[in-house]
């Protein structure tokens, strides 16, 4: 059986009352009677009192009997139970986990640090308490390796086409989702629901971390020059179709590539131009 089952127990304030008519009126009685039997009374009054325990809102108690599982008490309240059961406390409470950053290899190899949030309860309290050791570090072990089995299902990024494929920079919907279906799957045998489980933290490792944010510079400022080139070809190319409708000037094929060179360097250059003025003719 490994299934998890209500357990009813008895009010504990009607069980209070009966064990203070027992203790205190077996006291008494005893006191004017010297009835040895009585002593019997307060001692069974005594054996009842271990019995008593309360669950507070969003706890429970697992009752087990000499081995044997009764059952689960999850009602909030103060109660008695058979003082032989042993009663071991489980928080049904949503909680968090902040993982450690872990040093992992991505799909291709680049070092990377990782770490994950994790928001989990406990749904099955049998399996908490009876399938795993210790649910808690249960939940601390498996999200650790469901973050390595992760990183190296994905690359961190993709310089060349950033469409081409998943990353992990750029498809945090995805990569998310899966790391939220694996630890769904992993931490199932412990009776854990995982509520949200998403990365937290995300960096190449600290030994390639300046080159490749050499690397993503240089990429920027290729995917920057492209567009200023193909800006640029527009308008030399607009300039020239101008002048050659409102035949502004008769240009040779010579002076067109001239007038391309230079208006490509003024255009595509980093720097302000400093302008000459030519006082002559075309040619000079």
């Amino acid at each position: 059986m490994n299934t998890e089952k209500n357990y009813s127990p008895i009010s504990g304030y009607l069980m209070l009352l009966v064990v203070a008519v027992l203790t205190i009126g077996s006291i008494i009685v005893f006191a004017f009677t010297k009835f040895p039997l009585l002593l019997l009374v307060f001692a069974l009054s005594l054996v009842l009192l271990p019995g008593f325990f309360f669950v507070n809102p969003n706890g429970s108690r697992v009752l087990v009997l000499f081995g044997d599982y009764k059952g689960t008490v999850k009602k909030n309240g103060f109660f008695w139970v058979n003082p032989f059961y042993s009663k071991q406390k489980i928080s049904l409470r949503a909680r968090n986990f902040d993982s450690e950053r872990v040093k992992v290899n991505d799909k291709v190899g680049n070092p990377i640090q990782i770490g994950v949030i994790l928001v989990w309860q406990v749904e099955n309290t049998f399996k908490a308490a009876f399938e795993v050791d210790n649910y808690e570090n249960f939940v601390k072990v498996q999200s650790d390796a469901a973050v390595r089995k992760l990183a190296g299902q994905y690359p961190y990024d993709n310089f060349e086409d950033d469409e081409a494929e998943i990353t992990l920079r750029s498809g945090l919907d995805e990569v998310n989702s899966a790391l939220e279906d694996n630890l769904t799957q992993r931490l199932k045998i412990a009776g854990i629901k995982v509520i949200e489980a998403r990365i937290g933290y995300l960096a190449y490792a600290s030994e390639i971390a300046s080159a490749m944010l050499r690397r993503q510079q240089a990429t920027a400022i290729v995917a920057a020059r492209h567009k200023i080139v193909e800006g640029a070809v527009s308008m030399v190319e607009m300039a020239l179709d101008q002048l050659s409708k409102k035949q502004i000037i008769d240009l040779d094929e010579e002076k067109k590539a001239a007038m391309v060179s230079n208006l490509m360097v003024v255009l595509c250059a980093d720097k302000d131009v400093s302008p000459v003025v030519n006082s002559g003719t075309l040619n000079h």
